[in-house]
């Protein structure tokens, strides 16, 4: 799976002051919009809402917004036109919930008929003339899209960036290219790769190894990287000397870390407390980047994720950025795209 274009003769970076500058021209504010669906009507809630859910997370991960509720009360986090999309068509499904029971393919078509839901012909946004790149020692790497592009300067000017949206949109590859350069221009003297060990309970002294032998499963995608960036025998130097530090989230606590690049994997499937614990643990010197996919938390049902609560409670405090990725910036190879559309084309039918 491609999402980025990768160049083997790299080019000057831009220096400081034309990076702030050009970041406020991609910048997008977060848009929160609330609002009550009536007449209130258990049944047709729990209609509009789907099993567990699902044609919510349906709507989050088609329009890359995010939609919390507390009954009637909704509100949908996100950005561009994509928070109004969301809101006219749960309306539009609420109404639909009168007539009869809501199915997936219903969900789908009130998407397709929004002009936004349709992933595969849906305009892509044309990024600045000017894309910013990324050089780490082995390859340059450029956002491919305005998303992306957006992602990568935010990650340069702020000290808390977060990626939100599905699998192949780049947050977690970009967010590691950023770390290796700020590492390479010893604007930090570290870097620390941290992701919830949900899948084990966060009870890894069973396992055997050292603990990045522990944690080394969950952290493949972000190992990967690195290796492309900088080399196999480099990593692993980098590792033995503490200079690439890989940590399962539980082990953060009481820390505090300075001149230091964080990169927070998967944070969907953290808890309210192992998120502010995180937040708090960023140091003098240091940056942090926050990635995950709201659609894909696998915390027990009744246990609110991290991610979704910080997204509420900091969007809009200053020096923190929210890129929300949609499906449509999922970059595949053709014949990757033609199965998922079947599949899905399959679950509506189904």
């Amino acid at each position: 799976m491609l999402w980025v274009t990768v160049e083997f003769f790299p080019t000057p970076l831009h220096d400081a002051e034309h990076l702030l500058r050009t970041s406020k021209h991609l910048s997008t504010s977060i848009q929160t919009r609330s609002f009550v669906l009536a007449p209130e009507d258990n049944l047709r809630l729990a209609n509009l809402c789907g099993q567990l859910d699902g044609h919510l997370r349906m709507l989050e991960r088609r329009l890359g917004v995010e939609i919390n509720n507390r009954g009637f009360n909704f509100q949908v986090i996100g950005s561009g036109d994509a928070v109004t999309v969301a809101v006219n068509v749960l309306h539009a499904l609420y109404t639909q919930t009168e007539r009869g029971v809501l199915t997936s393919s219903a969900v789908h078509l009130a998407l397709a008929e929004s002009g936004f839901g349709d992933t595969e012909n849906a305009p892509q946004e044309d990024p600045e003339p000017e894309t910013f790149s990324i050089r780490t020692p082995r390859i340059t790497i450029k956002g491919r899209g305005a998303n992306q592009a957006r992602y990568l300067r935010d990650i340069k000017s702020h000290d808390l960036s977060f990626g939100i949206g599905p699998a192949g949109t780049g947050k977690t590859y970009l967010a590691v290219a950023a770390a290796v350069e700020a590492l390479e221009n010893e604007e930090v003297r570290r870097i620390l790769l941290v992701r919830p060990a949900v899948e084990a309970g966060e009870r890894l002294g069973f396992l055997p190894g050292d603990m990045a032998q522990k944690i080394d499963p969950y952290l493949r995608p972000m190992y990967d990287a690195l290796y492309e960036m900088l080399g196999f025998e480099r990593v692993m130097k980098l590792i033995e000397r503490n200079v690439i530090e890989v940590a399962p989230l539980a082990f953060m606590r009481g820390r505090t870390l300075n001149e230091a690049f964080i990169i927070l994997d998967e944070a969907q499937n953290t808890s309210v407390e192992q998120m502010k614990m995180f937040l708090t643990r960023i140091g003098f010197g240091s940056r942090a980047v926050v990635t995950g996919d709201v659609t894909q938390i696998d915390l027990p049902r009744a246990q609110m994720s991290g991610l979704r609560h910080a997204i509420e409670i900091i969007k809009d405090v200053e020096g923190v950025s929210f890129t929300f990725f949609q499906m449509r910036d999922v970059v595949r190879h053709p014949l990757v795209k033609r199965i998922v559309a079947a599949y899905e084309k399959a679950d509506v039918h189904g």
